[in-house]
């Protein structure tokens, strides 16, 4: 999510302590990295519980914009999807900075869950990645969008909205996205505030003065702005780039989904709030674009925890031209997406030469 400034109050967090849910229990949601999973909820629900969680579902058809030139979809049994996290200051969101001509992949994942459902790979895709962006159709406009040679990715989904972004990950990688769902600033935050909160430890005191995060070592469990400053925190941690603050996402996901796991136990008008929230707070492609296929899509992950995600960077390393750039690492990367398209483990030697996922920022938070 975005290093732009925003209002100049720091942001402290003062949570109580509380102890953590024991890793045995399992809830009923899909993994907390889409947060979609949480309106599985809402499947149960008859009446006006499932046509206002319905209604509050907005969803793009991606495969009518995309047509058939795309990669093979691969049957067996796994799943691939494109998370995003967009960075648009339109409506609530404009508190985080002025409307700079477009919203962009602020947060980019693919997220891959292996045949079976019990262990899954995420691979984030740094947003100052320079990519070959090929021509696509935008999902909105219905018109082509020409394509560029060096192009950031996040401008993939700026020009040409989800469509787009799908394109371009799907010709980055050779594998064909299965489904997209995408989360913005202010559905995040109240997201995490429905859950109450989500709890981590820093190892480090965070002082960012972009993200107005203010945290101190130790144990905090952080409200949904906290939360926010804290995924988009950079310029205090590892190197300042994009690359630390994607570990520290990646920790704070984590984090996350040991939190959802408590969400099985809570009371009906509890489960229902948070079902409410979700269900607005995201988009889907058209596939998932209803209550009774996302729930059905978030029961056939219920059984993965935070330690069955492996997560790591897409192979780069910075730019000769411009020290603000990353470039993927050619041979690496392909090691990263062939072992996702035949449902393989990364292997560790994919990132041993990468910048990212080298620095000390994931170390930071627990």
């Amino acid at each position: 999510m975005s290093d732009q400034s925003g209002s100049s109050s720091r942001i402290r967090a003062t949570g109580k302590r509380r102890r953590k849910p024991s890793r045995r229990r399992r809830a009923t949601v899909i993994a907390a990295w889409s947060l979609a999973g949480l309106v599985v909820v809402g499947g149960s629900g008859l009446g006006y519980a499932y046509f206002h969680l319905n209604g509050n579902l907005k969803a793009v058809d991606i495969n009518n914009a995309l047509g058939k030139d795309r990669p093979d979809n691969v049957d067996n049994g796994s799943e691939d999807i494109l998370v995003l996290g967009s960075d648009s200051r339109s409506g609530a969101n404009a508190q985080y900075g002025e409307d700079q001509g477009g919203a962009r992949s602020d947060t980019a994942m693919v997220v891959h869950v292996n045949k079976g459902h019990r262990t899954a790979s995420v691979v984030s895709i740094p947003r100052d990645t320079l990519v070959t962006r090929p021509e696509c159709t935008g999902d909105e406009s219905g018109q082509a969008v020409a394509g560029e040679q060096r192009a950031m990715f996040n401008t993939a989904y700026e020009v040409g909205g989800p469509a787009c972004a799908v394109k371009t990950v799907e010709s980055m990688s050779g594998i064909r996205m299965d489904h997209y769902i995408e989360v913005d600033f202010t559905g995040f935050k109240k997201l995490v505030d429905r859950l109450g909160g989500v709890e981590i430890t820093t190892k480090q005191a965070i002082n960012d003065s972009k993200s107005h995060l203010n945290l101190e070592p130790g144990t905090h469990t952080l409200n949904g702005e906290e939360s926010l400053g804290l995924v988009r925190t950079r310029k205090s941690v590892g190197d300042g780039s994009d690359l630390g603050r994607i570990q520290l996402q990646q920790a704070f996901i984590k984090a996350l989904m040991e939190q959802a796991k408590s969400v099985g136990i809570l009371n009906g008008t509890k489960l229902y709030g948070i079902a409410d929230t979700a269900t607005k707070a995201i988009t889907t492609d058209s596939d998932l674009g209803s209550v009774k296929e996302l729930a059905s899509f978030a029961s056939g992950l219920k059984g993965l925890g935070s330690d069955d995600v492996h997560m790591v960077t897409l192979p780069v390393e910075y730019d000769p031209a411009d020290p603000n750039r990353v470039i993927p690492q050619e041979e690496a990367g392909k090691q990263v997406w062939q072992a996702l398209l035949h449902d393989r483990p990364i292997p560790a030697s994919a990132t041993e030469k990468s910048a990212g996922d080298k620095g000390d920022a994931g170390q930071i938070v627990q």
